[in-house]
């Protein structure tokens, strides 16, 4: 097995997976927090981003799992000025990636859509082959 082959693309989508989640949910307890300080009607807005913060956490132990069946551990993570690293083992492999604060806002941005129920079919490029498309 070569190094392509210990380290897949679904490999690196959960550790991306992995950064990203709790970023998001802290994103939105953060906005459950601005919500109630600051509307009257705060219940049907709450609720809705209480369901979003229940599907992000629900696909964050989807990565979890994915990571105990395949043996893979994120062992360090550091924020940087142009975004997050992270170091991490896969099958004996170790291996790191990096995350520009743009690609992170964005693909936050994505998510966050996704997990509050909206249309993100408008962000998958179509013109990309079927194996490079982003998978939401």
């Amino acid at each position: 097995m070569n190094y392509q082959e210990a380290i897949t693309r679904e490999d690196r989508h959960n550790v991306k997976r992995y950064i990203l989640l709790p970023m998001i949910i802290s994103a939105f307890e953060r906005d459950c927090r601005h919500i109630e300080q600051n509307l009257k009607t705060t219940e049907p807005y709450i609720d809705a981003i209480k369901a979003a913060i229940d599907r992000a956490h629900k696909e964050l132990m989807e990565v979890k799992r994915h990571f105990w069946l395949k043996g893979i551990k994120v062992y360090e993570e550091n924020t940087t000025k142009i975004g997050k690293k992270a170091k991490f083992m896969c099958r004996g492999y170790t291996s790191q990636i990096e995350l520009r604060w743009e690609f992170i806002t964005a693909e936050a941005s994505v998510l966050m859509r996704k997990y509050l129920g909206l249309d993100v079919s408008r962000f998958v490029d179509t013109t990309l082959p079927e194996r490079l498309r982003e998978e939401y």
